[in-house]
């Protein structure tokens, strides 16, 4: 994305990450969930942060509803609109990162480009957790009832229905949130953790 704004300088802090980390114990880290609506996103980010609150773990959850009731209030659901809500959170998610905290963001983030673009603003801290489950599932479950409305027409450019979603071809996680439970889910990306030393 091209700079606009000019006579602007970086100031490097006075207290590094891994400063930040020492502090916290543990390593910063963002963990990006994907997947559809209603595939668990949400529920399954929350529950793992309970889990890691529960270890003395530094967490905070970002969740795609949540963030666009402030940060990206004046965006919309438009292709163009999708992009610049994921390139805001993937500069809010290394923000947390580089506070030494492990940051959980719960977005459809339907285009892969859009999440290599977070990815890369972190690649050695990002992990990326593919909730998957079937269509079929998720409009079963319609939590807001967004599926419904999305098949009656009343919203256009709904991701699944009317819009591309893109699944990761390679995950570092993925759990099957339609069939898997949320017991099961949690150890998964707990286990991923470890593995990557991010946690103990």
């Amino acid at each position: 994305m091209t700079q606009k704004a000019t006579n602007i300088t970086w100031h490097d802090h006075h207290i590094t990450r891994e400063e930040l980390e020492q502090l916290h114990g543990h390593k910063g880290a963002t963990i990006w969930f994907t997947g559809l609506s209603g595939s668990g996103k949400s529920t399954l980010a929350n529950a793992v942060a309970v889990k890691l609150h529960e270890m003395k773990i530094s967490t905070f959850v970002l969740d795609g509803d949540n963030v666009r009731h402030g940060l990206n209030k004046n965006l919309g659901f438009s292709p163009e609109d999708r992009v610049e809500n994921i390139r805001r959170i993937g500069e809010v998610a290394k923000l947390f990162t580089d506070a030494g905290v492990v940051n959980l963001t719960a977005f459809i983030s339907p285009y892969a480009a859009d999440r290599k673009i977070a990815r890369d603003l972190q690649p050695e801290k990002f992990l990326e957790v593919y909730c998957e489950a079937a269509l079929s599932v998720c409009e079963e479950r319609d939590p807001k009832g967004l599926y419904k409305k999305a098949r009656a027409g009343e919203i256009k450019g709904f991701t699944g229905i009317d819009a591309p979603y893109e699944a990761p071809e390679a995950p570092e996680v993925f759990v099957n949130t339609g069939e898997q439970s949320i017991e099961e889910c949690v150890d998964v990306v707990i286990k991923a953790l470890r593995g990557r030393n991010i946690i103990d």
